[in-house]
């Protein structure tokens, strides 16, 4: 039996650090960690957590973490006081703006700092050095978004909330696998559509994704045509009557020209063509939307990563204000955010076109609002660079310094390359981090320690617009700090007066103040208010329950917003926006004949600089893939199962080679987590498309043209080891951890002998060594003990099908292996241990897909609920759901077996 887990504090109530979501979690310190609970009390999961939220007390270790401030110099990094770092960080700064003026200076940050930090970021850089050379990585994911409600409603504001999933008796997910990407979300919609059947959903999604299991229609659109589908729906709707026209008239403006480019899409078999669908389902989709009063539109980064993003967000816009379904329980547009607090950083001004509490930059009245708030000796006059602009004037030496926080976008930025390039040339890249060893941190002069979740104190808001509160509940570990307390360290230094802060909720009450200020008739009126929550002290800032903004009176929050049918424009009417179609600049054909698309995987997050410390979540997906339909496979001259170079213009990566069953001819899918410290070559961002919407500036992630070409190997391979290892000249690697081990999968050139192996796993010649090897078949099977205990082993083949992992890893949990044990070890498995439980489905529970495929044939089984009962699979965080549904569409129990616990 295992040692019982013993609580040294009481539980915390805090929010979770990965999606926009913005799941509540109650967090019990352990004496080795904390245990991780969803809150029952937090109205946007009401406990509900997916896997990796569940699995968030895996990832508090300190190893690997940047405990200290460090300074690079000749290459080499040497740790250093904060003083000298702080001192650093300003005399640069300072002396690069008196010699080339504020813009030669810039930070980027992320939508994972808290709003506290963002908002003394913004304040700092706009108000005091006077530049708005700061950028977020939400540019990347809900910069459409942005200016789609900015150019529709005049403010940048989402008007519903998560219960009108629920409301609704049409759900439409556009550019969403929300299955995956916004688990327990569409776990509340699973539960939705359970009790009340007649809920319809439409997926609309170039790829047959886990969310699609759940829809009752899915519309498989070619990548870059959702705006001819919502055109053609527009011009369907307004043809049809279903127009509102009583909301129109009263309510909005400009619908006469929108209709004009619209009316172009009106030829249903054209936009079929366009689009790539079949027009009976086109049909079917128009009929339904048109008669359905409760219709939610939910769209995600498949709509905002275009080069056409924000014509995308308004041409869905436009359907719901032409038949007035907004405003109202139920109904209306919703843009799903990726990061915990995109939200927060829009908030607070964070996108390098933006002021603090939603004030135009391009405004000279807005900015002397600002100006006068903040009592700033200056503040930028004019747009500062978007993320891919402002890299590029890295590169070219106008932009001088940059500091870079909570984002690594050597990894996640289109033309990663270009980025590496830029870093590598610039006189100062001082980065805030928890890791000294992501790609960015390796191109840093000065690297400064931040504290991580679990550690830190503010709040972040969700995509329904509602503030929580991110609560610490660990000890500091080391010198690290909060980003806030970093920047007004360098402010003070570099003379700037007001980043006196002594705690937290007084740059809270400052944020909330500012929402307020001239904000009212005759001065500069907005939606966005939280200033019913200013004046609190920090006991009622500790205290504080979430709630959805506008906040006009202590503690009451709104739920929905445009239920009087006023928008924020100055005439309070809503616009149309004239969206012409257009398909991305670059079209695949030629050299480079696929599509490419990027996007998450449901059990990592990012660059996996946190998510990569859990065993439990690398089991899902292990490596990087490129999804495939097998007749590109076979023309591209690549085969499932072995491993591929991605190619396109500006880079290029390997990953295996992978079918769904779930992509289109002409397409190509590929996962953006992994990174240098991951694997040897899988950073698909080199290879994104850098071309940007020209209104919101967000990259073209989802279509960039690419060819796939075999990576020849004469091996394959994969290590288990206690240690991290040098795999030397190994011609392909990645890495993940284990239970108690690392894992790595290999691809190599150059011949591998028992010699080689000793060497590699550090075995001497006198090491408890067991070798198998089959050189007429080019097989090498080894595994080094240490006092009886397994220490490493190593499978290599000519073919990729080596023995299974799992079996394997679980020796890693045992102090001493048994004789029978060790006669098998090189087998991959016991004989008596039966099937390989195959690739991980379930992470909770550690079920694999395998393992549920044999029950469903044994036991009969027909439905989710029949799996759980059995195996578990499904029981805690639903995320493997979906596949669940989609292996008992795949598998059918032997006729006339009856169903067993469903």
């Amino acid at each position: 039996m295992g040692v019982p887990m013993i609580p040294i504090a009481a539980a915390v109530r805090t929010t979770c650090p990965y999606c926009g979501v913005g799941c509540g979690i109650k967090a019990t310190p352990m004496a080795d960690g904390a245990l991780i609970e969803g809150d029952p009390e937090h109205i946007a999961n009401r406990g509900r957590l997916c896997v990796k939220g569940a699995a968030l007390g895996e990832t508090l270790g300190l190893d690997g973490r940047l405990l200290a401030p460090a300074i690079r110099e000749d290459g080499k990094l040497r740790q250093a006081g904060w003083n000298e770092a702080i001192d650093k960080v300003a005399s640069t700064f300072g002396s690069i703006i008196a010699e080339h003026g504020p813009d030669a200076v810039a930070m980027y940050i992320s939508g994972q700092l808290l709003t506290e930090d963002y908002y003394v970021a913004n304040k700092f850089m706009k108000g005091f050095v006077g530049s708005a050379n700061i950028d977020t990585n939400s540019r990347l994911c809900m910069s459409s978004s942005v200016a789609g409600h900015k150019r529709a409603f005049g403010e940048d504001l989402v008007p519903g909330c998560y219960e009108d999933f629920e409301l609704a008796d049409l759900l439409v997910l556009v550019g969403s696998n929300t299955a995956w990407c916004h688990p327990t979300l569409f776990q509340r919609i699973a539960k939705a559509k359970e009790a009340r059947p007649g809920l319809r959903i439409a997926a609309i999604d170039p790829r047959r994704t886990a969310t699609c299991e759940l829809a009752d229609l899915h519309l498989p659109v070619k990548a870059g045509t959702d705006v001819w589908l919502f055109n053609g729906l527009l011009s369907y709707l307004a043809r049809t009557g279903a127009a509102d026209e009583a909301f129109v008239a009263a309510h909005t403006a400009g619908l006469e020209a929108a209709l004009g480019l619209a009316d172009a899409c009106a030829d249903i078999d054209l936009v079929a063509r366009t689009c790539g669908i079949d027009p009976r389902q086109l049909v079917e989709f128009y009929e339904l939307f048109a008669a359905t009063d409760k219709v939610v539109t939910a769209f995600s980064q498949g709509v905002n990563q275009s080069s056409s993003g924000t014509d995308k967000v308004n041409s869905i816009i436009n359907c719901h204000l032409l038949t007035g379904r907004i405003g109202k329980p139920g109904m209306g547009p919703f843009s799903l955010t990726g990061q915990p607090n995109a939200m927060g950083g829009r908030e607070v001004g964070g996108l390098a076109n933006m002021l603090a509490s939603h004030l135009e930059l391009e405004q000279p009245a807005h900015r002397e609002a600002v100006r006068s708030f903040w009592d700033a000796p200056r503040i930028a006059d004019k747009p500062g660079l978007k993320a891919v602009d402002l890299f590029r004037a890295i590169e070219a030496g106008k932009v001088k310094a940059v500091w870079i926080m909570a984002t690594n976008p050597v990894v996640s930025l289109p033309d990663a390359d270009q980025v590496r390039r830029a870093l590598e040339r610039c006189e100062l890249v001082v980065v805030s981090d928890m890791s000294p060893d992501t790609d960015t941190a390796a191109l840093g002069h000065v690297l400064l320690p931040a504290l991580g979740w679990g550690e830190k104190d503010g709040t972040v808001t969700n995509s329904e617009r509602c503030i929580s509160r991110q609560r610490g509940f660990l000890p500091r570990p080391g010198e690290a700090r909060s980003d806030w307390q970093a920047i007004c360290q360098v402010a003070r230094r570099m003379g700037f007066r007001g980043f006196d802060y002594a705690h937290v909720h007084e740059i809270f009450d400052e944020h909330a103040r500012l929402s307020g200020w001239r904000n009212g008739a005759g001065e500069l009126p907005r939606a966005f208010r939280i200033d019913g929550l200013a004046g609190m002290d920090r006991a009622a800032y500790d205290a504080l329950e979430p709630l959805q903004w506008p906040v006009l009176r202590s503690g009451e929050g709104t739920t929905r917003l445009f239920a009087d049918g006023r928008f924020a424009h100055p005439d309070g009417r809503a616009r149309f926006v004239a969206s012409a179609p257009r398909l991305p600049a670059n079209a695949p054909g030629g050299e480079f004949p696929l599509a490419l698309n990027t996007g998450r995987l449901r059990d990592q997050w990012h660059t996996m600089t946190r998510t990569g410390k859990s065993p439990r979540l690398a089991a899902h997906a292990p490596e990087p893939f490129v999804d495939l339909h097998p007749h590109d496979a076979l023309l591209s001259g690549v085969r499932e199962g072995e491993l591929a170079r991605v190619t396109s213009r500006w880079g290029a990566m390997v990953a295996r080679v992978a079918h769904s069953g779930g992509i289109a001819r002409g397409a190509a899918f590929i996962p953006i987590h992994w990174n240098g410290q991951t694997a040897s070559d899988a950073r698909v961002g080199a290879v994104v498309n850098p071309d940007v919407d020209p209104v919101s500036g967000e990259p073209e992630f989802k279509h960039t043209p690419v060819r796939v070409e075999p990576f020849g190997v004469a091996w394959h391979g994969f290590i288990l080891c206690r240690e991290e290892l040098d795999l030397g000249r190994v011609a392909n690697w990645t890495r993940v951890r284990g239970a108690g081990f690392v894992r790595y999968e290999l691809g190599g050139r150059e011949a591998v002998s028992p010699r080689w192996a000793r060497a590699l796993l550090g075995a001497g010649e006198d090491a408890d060594w067991i070798e198998y090897e089959d050189k007429a078949e080019g097989m090498l099977r080894c595994a080094l003990l240490v006092d009886g205990r397994l220490q490493a082993c190593l499978f290599v083949s000519r073919r990729p099908d080596l023995p299974a992992r799992t079996w394997l890893g679980g020796l890693f949990a045992q102090d001493l292996l048994s004789a029978k044990e060790r006669a098998t070890l090189l087998a991959g498995r016991l004989p008596a241990q039966g099937a390989d439980p195959g690739p991980t489905v379930c992470s909770c529970f550690g079920v694999g897909r395998n393992t549920i495929c044999k029950a469903i044939e044994e036991h009969g089984l027909r439905d989710a609920a029949g799996v759980t009962a059995c195996l578990r699979a499904g029981g805690n965080c639903g995320s493997c759901l979906p596949e669940i549904r989609q292996l008992l569409g795949f598998t059918s129990p032997p006729p006339g077996r009856r169903s067993s616990g469903s």
